[in-house]
């Protein structure tokens, strides 16, 4: 079963994995209709440009002499120059047309070559050259959709002969669509990384920490050590749970306390046993035998303080066996399930009895730990 820790951070980022592919999508709806009003207005001003600069480059009017096309004195039919500077200029592809059919462009076919002499798609033709109106939007260049501008081209009598074209091919803008929407997308996922490291750091410590804190004294309890409260700080329900377990651990002390002192009225009570002399003696002087220990040092029979159980210092012991190195408090306390506090007392009666030393080890930052190192 997971822990409650992964359980919510597996709930955390599912949220915010749906909730930044929602976004994403709604961005990128959002922005493929800029981009298309953006590729609009780029259109008609890239059309006033190039106009403008035909006309004050080449002065004149547009004329038709020997089926080629001219502005003023200067023939426009097969002049790639221009096309190709006004395309430098804009960043678009540009056409001419002398009447439907191309004369002059940079429009490029499948074998790389310019597409001239092809013609112009016929509801352009309709609209530009029939009805004399500016065309502006989608439109089939070759094989290929663009967002297009065409304009017709007049003679001085006012007589339509030709189309000026410059267009934004599709491609080039579902190019920088893209990019843009990566862009967002890699913006998202370091957000996203962001916020699940803090709510970790988060849960870390105002839930899972008190919680397993909690845990560790629940343990104590059921191990008989109940000279101890625990102090956890949290949350506000957290902190109701801390003073809830509080309040048992005081009223099995109570309880406790009471039976220990029933208990000892009935020994006094009571005629003393003529047992064997060995027992007399552990139970008058208060030596506990302990378990093998020569791993760790050598005790024979010692005196346990109050509050300390044979069992509890056998497990610590067992722990310090098996990983004979130098360890923290906090360390032996994530062995052997219990709470730092409790371990602390285990550790230092140890150090008191010579099988333990303990050094302050100093770290970068925060206060020195104590470590307890076997001898």
């Amino acid at each position: 079963m997971r822990s409650l820790k992964h359980q919510i951070l597996i709930l955390l980022l599912s949220s915010l994995v749906l909730l930044a592919v929602s976004f994403l999508v709604l961005v990128g709806v959002y922005m493929k209709d800029r981009a298309v009003a953006t590729a609009i207005i780029k259109v008609k001003a890239d059309l006033a440009t190039c106009e403008e600069i035909l006309n004050k480059t080449y002065p004149g009017s547009w004329s038709e002499q020997g089926g080629n096309l001219y502005k003023g004195p200067v023939k426009i039919s097969l002049n790639n120059d221009i096309v190709d500077h006004l395309s430098s200029l804009t960043g678009d592809t540009v056409t001419v047309f002398l009447g439907d059919t191309r004369v002059a462009t940079t429009v490029r076919g499948s074998n790389g070559e310019r597409v001239i002499g092809t013609k112009v798609s016929s509801n352009v033709a309709q609209t530009v050259l029939k009805n004399g109106q500016t065309y502006v939007g989608e439109a089939d260049v070759v094989g290929e959709w663009h967002q297009a501008g065409y304009i017709p081209l007049r003679t001085d009598n006012g007589n339509i002969i030709g189309i000026f074209y410059v267009g934004i091919s599709h491609s080039y803008e579902q190019d920088i669509f893209t990019r843009s929407l990566l862009k967002m997308a890699g913006i998202g996922l370091a957000l996203t990384i962001l916020v699940a490291f803090l709510t970790w750091f988060f849960l870390q410590r105002v839930i899972v920490n008190p919680l397993h804190n909690i845990m560790l004294g629940t343990r104590d309890v059921a191990t008989g050590h109940l000279t101890e409260k625990i102090n956890v700080s949290g949350a506000k329900e957290i902190g109701e749970l801390e003073d809830a377990f509080n309040q048992m651990v005081e009223q099995i002390q109570s309880l406790t306390g009471e039976i220990n002192r029933v208990t000892s009225n009935s020994s006094e009570n009571s005629p003393p046993e003529t047992n064997h002399h060995e027992n007399n003696h552990s139970i008058s002087t208060g030596y506990i035998p302990l378990p093998n220990l020569s791993a760790v040092g050598s005790f024979g029979e010692m005196v346990l303080p109050k509050g300390l159980h044979q069992a509890t210092l056998g497990q610590i012991v067992q722990f310090l066996n098996a990983n004979r190195r130098p360890l923290s408090a906090e360390e032996v306390a994530e062995g052997v399930k219990l709470t730092r506090v409790t371990v602390r007392r285990y550790l230092e009666f140890l150090e008191q009895n010579g099988t333990l030393k303990s050094e302050q080890k100093y770290g970068t930052v925060g206060r020195p730990v104590k470590i307890f190192i076997p001898l």
